[in-house]
């Protein structure tokens, strides 16, 4: 069974959200449609060197899925499912670590809007280690407003552009 066959299942079950490991092809597009009709709060992993490159990748596994649809169209799923690509990058050291939290804003005309909320900021590298801090941009999100709808308590000072994450 493929994932998308996979995918196209689970939303026959109707649950709240669907979180695949890894979408490589087709599924993309059935993740962004289950995104798009209910199911808040799903997630995948895409393989890319950038946040925007992200959303690239995501528009060429759609166009995989074999479906003839424009650009534009597909640029606009994508703007209304995703709200938040966290970014993790191998460091020089082997380590692994979240390097940009990104806002996906919306469209403006034919592209896809981006914000950084979170970047990481290396400072060093002490005996082969890399020293640094993930900051915050100083830029709220639009989403924060969800979460407080929902009564989620996100610190009001998180996005203060003071503010050092971990």
């Amino acid at each position: 069974m493929t994932i998308r066959q996979l995918v196209i299942n689970a939303l026959r079950m109707r649950p709240d959200r669907i979180i695949v490991g890894e979408a490589r092809g087709g599924e993309a597009l059935d993740m962004l449609q289950a995104m798009n009709t209910g199911h808040d709060g799903s997630m995948t992993t895409i393989l890319s060197n950038r946040p925007r490159d992200t959303l690239r990748r995501i528009e060429t596994m759609v166009l995989m899925a074999g479906m003839e649809l424009p650009l534009k169209a597909i640029r606009e799923q994508v703007a209304s499912a995703i709200e938040l690509i966290i970014h993790m990058n191998r460091m020089r050291d082997g380590t692994r670590k979240v390097v940009q939290v990104s806002e996906v804003q919306g469209m403006e005309g034919d592209s896809i809007v981006m914000q950084d909320l979170f970047v990481y900021d290396q400072t060093d590298f002490q005996h082969g280690r890399v020293i640094g801090q993930l900051k915050s941009t100083g830029l709220r999100p639009k989403f924060a407003e969800k979460f407080a709808i929902n009564n989620i308590d996100i610190p009001a000072n998180i996005f203060e552009s003071s503010t050092v994450i971990g």
